[in-house]
């Protein structure tokens, strides 16, 4: 039995860690949960996303309809991109966007996936949610949004507001950004998928280090490199090996480059590595880093450690989210050199209610068909299997490229 198609809308391929695990997270839970239904990904980078979600849902396909609508009209004012956006969703008449756009409209539901993109620093991605907002006028197709990041908020916006009027489902991941947008309060979509990271390979002791260069104010980048180098070379001091952990390559090789003569290469974990093998996760780590999803997974884990807030607004607020939820992390947002954290947060004790939550959540967005609830007919099983097998047989340390 064919279930009807399911239309997701994230930023990924680019590729960042953070935005790919979120996608592979939903991927695989509808791989349990819709293995007959047709899913359909839309995103900025397709070819790269094809390669990276391979294997994790039988029926994926990836495009760039919308993205591209999006992007192509992200020069000029928010009320004219809108207003092009949703005259070419409607109205039709461009053979480089029209069965694209038929697609998307056969879709029973348009998925907003997590993340931080919806927001001030990148105001014209307010354009995704008016090619939804019309795609649902027309056909009546479920609007959804789940673990968004929307701080700091829009503030020059399509005129028909609220933003998210029509959802039949929103989250966001932080309380700042629910009470902005007026909506429910609820967690990131990685922990839909933190348990079986955590799994994924064997456990690493260090400190572990990840500075951003993108999106981080300059002055900023500088104070801290300046804060990681001083932990490196205590550590080094204390005979604990340091690792430098890369979530988005090149934008995070500037910082280990400043580095490189305290971290040998063999301690570079490049993206390539962690996707394909999986984060070391451990307890008995420390962590220095910019990243919010590796403070998310670090943290879920058990791991103490320093978040390194790189943009006041943005950035902040989303390692706020984590230490409300009992991370136990240290949160620096100027040149403060805050104290490695002596005990760990009670989010890893938290983590399965959270997770629980979280899939609770998706549950609800996704109810099971046929009334199966909580269980797998013999053909899921066996595609979820498939989808981890891969990365669950590479117990490799890292290094060994």
């Amino acid at each position: 039995m064919q279930s009807g198609l399911i239309y997701l809308i994230g930023p990924s391929g680019n590729p960042n860690f953070g935005d790919e695990f979120i996608a592979a997270a939903w991927l695989r839970y509808l791989a349990v949960e819709r293995p007959d239904s047709e899913v359909w990904l839309d995103c900025p980078q397709p070819g790269l996303a094809q390669v990276l979600f391979d294997g994790l849902h039988p029926r994926l396909r990836v495009t760039n309809t919308l993205w591209r609508l999006v992007h192509e009209n992200a020069d000029v004012p928010i009320e004219t991109a809108a207003e092009t956006i949703r005259a070419r969703v409607t109205e039709l008449g461009s053979p480089s966007y029209d069965l694209g756009i038929l697609k998307m409209r056969e879709a029973e539901s348009l998925h907003l996936i997590g993340g931080g993109f919806i927001n001030e620093n990148w105001s014209h991605h307010a354009g995704l949610v008016v090619g939804m907002r019309a795609v649902h006028q027309l056909t009546g197709a479920r609007l959804i949004a789940t673990g968004q990041g929307l701080m700091p908020a829009v503030t020059s916006a399509p005129a028909e507001m609220p933003l998210f009027q029509g959802f039949s489902h929103v989250t966001s991941r932080d309380k700042a950004g629910a009470e902005a947008y007026r909506v429910s309060l609820g967690l990131d979509d990685a922990f839909l998928g933190v348990s079986e990271e955590i799994a994924r390979t064997e456990p690493l002791s260090g400190l572990f280090v990840c500075i951003q260069s993108d999106t981080a104010d300059p002055e900023r980048f500088e104070t801290a490199v300046a804060t990681a180098r001083k932990a490196v070379e205590k550590a080094s001091q204390q005979g604990t090996e340091a690792y430098y952990i890369e979530a988005i390559p090149g934008a995070d090789r500037v910082a280990y480059d400043h580095l490189a003569d305290l971290i040998p290469e063999e301690r570079f974990l490049p993206f390539s590595h962690i996707w394909a093998h999986g984060l070391p996760l451990s307890r008995n780590q420390t962590w220095i880093t910019s990243r919010f999803h590796f403070h998310l997974l670090a943290a879920a884990a058990g791991a103490r450690g320093v978040a390194v807030s790189m943009k006041p607004g943005y950035y902040d607020v989303k390692h706020e989210s984590l230490t409300a939820l009992g991370s136990g992390w240290s949160l620096t947002t100027d040149s403060e050199e805050p104290d490695m954290p002596q005990y760990r947060g009670t989010l890893n004790h938290e983590l399965p209610a959270l997770v629980a939550q979280k899939r609770a959540e998706a549950g609800r967005i996704y109810p099971p068909l046929n009334g199966q609830a909580g269980s797998l007919t013999a053909g899921a099983a066996k595609l979820f299997n498939k989808a981890l097998a891969a990365p669950l047989r590479n117990k490799t340390r890292p290094g060994a490229r």
